[in-house]
């Protein structure tokens, strides 16, 4: 009796694809792809929940290159919601057809509209795309949707997000032909669960019962730091991470972006930017050089990132937290893929602490409070020099606790904020609350008056005596 064909084998794939498979090393599909492959090929629509990283472009691409042939007319299209994503499909699906000869095209914004028109004018097979621009392709007539049997949406979740349904709704009312519909999410807000309802017919759902984002487990760290010495420890980590890490930084703005690698480089770190006002050749180009491994840091966008599909990423940098906790998410997922190893770690202002807690309730975390790496063994000096930061030691209000060496019994505690008013010439709403005991007064400052207001204490006396001002850590 022969033994049952093993990993991709088992499905006795078109032979293009099955040599393109071996060439690339696969061994073994994924989960997704075990689920979602043999239904695909089966002409049924599929409603798949997978991450970036789990091997989902080839659950859908794989069925799709199968039904297709080489006719020079649009018989599938896959929409994606940004332009990193298209390209990253479409050449994952260039190197499955091997050499069975389809003609992939990508259709996205931010680039010569002229130059995209003539490929399709020259006759497309499949079409990789974003909503805006295959719309625009479509009402000049460049796109045909009359001849779209297989509709695929990636990234399902992330296209709701950016507020691109009503495109893609247009789209779906116009493949009027249209014979199978796949759909694939990371997680599945209501809105897209009862989009698929109006997409699908009959399909098979392929997914989580909790219908949640899948968290990566990589090792997850925390820094309480101030903005000013977010770069310190940053070098500690990029300077403790090994000369084989690659290592994504991620902040909120892309001004930001420019400043860290241009602040990274004059402490002799060589990084690379990633953002959306980059243009698309030299975002490419970025993302290629990130993937081969000749850069090996890169600070990014979460726009910019998206679709960013590098498997060697050991370490996830949030340098500014987001905003949303799935983001949060979304972002770790970029490390530890396909159950390697990885770390993310996470710089925390004072009144970010508790955007770290909710992160950790909303998805069931642990991300630990500790301090940044040690410097590597034989290294004295630091990469980047620590600064004085009072962001570090002021809460949530901005308010720093100072200690002075004077008791309740010795003055009130209007005579003492009188006095500090009056020497240091600051606003009295500058000063926050004072308590006191028999040892000592801790008196609130706020923090862009702190530094100052320590100087004048400490080269005066009150009262015929020195307070001794100190810092007292929260």
């Amino acid at each position: 009796m022969s033994a049952k064909p093993k990993g991709f084998d088992r499905w006795d794939l078109d032979s293009h694809i099955s040599r393109a498979i071996a060439e690339r090393g696969w061994e073994e599909p994924t989960e997704i792809q075990i689920e979602a492959i043999p239904h695909a090929r089966k002409g049924r629509d599929v409603v798949g929940q997978a991450r970036t990283g789990s091997g989902k472009t080839a659950a859908f691409g794989i069925p799709a290159i199968e039904r297709c042939s080489v006719l020079g007319k649009i018989q599938a299209i896959i929409l994606c919601p940004t332009r990193e994503l298209a390209v990253q499909v479409s050449e994952e699906m260039g190197i499955l057809q091997g050499e069975k000869g389809l003609k992939i095209e990508t259709v996205y914004g931010g680039t010569d509209i002229e130059k995209q028109a003539k490929r399709l004018d020259d006759g497309a097979d499949i079409v990789v795309g974003t909503p805006g621009r295959v719309i625009d392709m479509a009402k000049r007539g460049h796109l045909k949707m009359e001849s779209i049997a297989l509709f695929c949406l990636d990234e399902a979740d992330r296209m709701l997000d950016m507020g691109f349904f009503p495109d893609v709704l247009w789209i779906f009312e116009r493949t009027v032909n249209r014979e199978q519909t796949l759909l694939f999410s990371a997680t599945f807000p209501q809105e897209v669960l009862d989009a698929a309802e109006e997409f699908l017919n009959d399909p098979v759902h392929v997914m989580s019962e909790d219908l949640e984002v899948e968290v990566p487990e990589i090792e997850q760290f925390a820094i309480k730091i101030g903005r000013a010495n977010k770069l310190w420890a940053l070098g500690r980590i990029i300077g403790s991470s090994g000369s084989d890490s690659q290592i994504l930084i991620f902040t909120n703005t892309k001004r930001m972006v420019e400043l860290i690698v241009e602040r990274l480089g004059k402490f002799r770190f060589k990084a690379v930017g990633l953002h959306g006002d980059m243009p698309q050749s030299k975002r490419e180009r970025v993302l290629d050089s990130f993937r081969d491994g000749s850069e090996s840091i890169v600070v990014a966008t979460d726009v910019a990132a998206r679709g960013l599909d590098v498997d060697g990423i050991t370490h996830v940098v949030n340098y500014d937290l987001p905003d949303d906790s799935e983001v949060y998410v979304h972002r770790i997922g970029r490390t530890g893929r396909m159950g390697k190893k990885g770390e993310a770690w996470s710089f925390a202002t004072g009144s970010e602490v508790t955007m770290v807690d909710k992160i950790c309730s909303t998805w069931g975390l642990e991300i630990p409070f500790i301090e940044p790496p040690a410097l590597p063994e034989g290294r004295e000096r630091d990469f980047v020099p620590k600064r004085d930061d009072w962001d570090e030691v002021s809460d949530y209000f901005g308010m720093v606790r100072v200690s002075m060496k004077i008791n309740n019994s010795e003055t009130t505690k209007r005579e003492l904020v009188d006095w500090i008013v009056k020497e240091s010439r600051i606003p009295e709403i500058a000063i926050g609350e004072v308590t006191s005991d028999d040892e000592e007064t801790i008196v609130e400052v706020h923090v862009e008056k702190v530094a100052y207001v320590i100087d004048v204490i400490k080269g005066r006396e009150f009262q015929g005596r020195s307070l001794k001002p100190a810092i007292v850590n929260s």
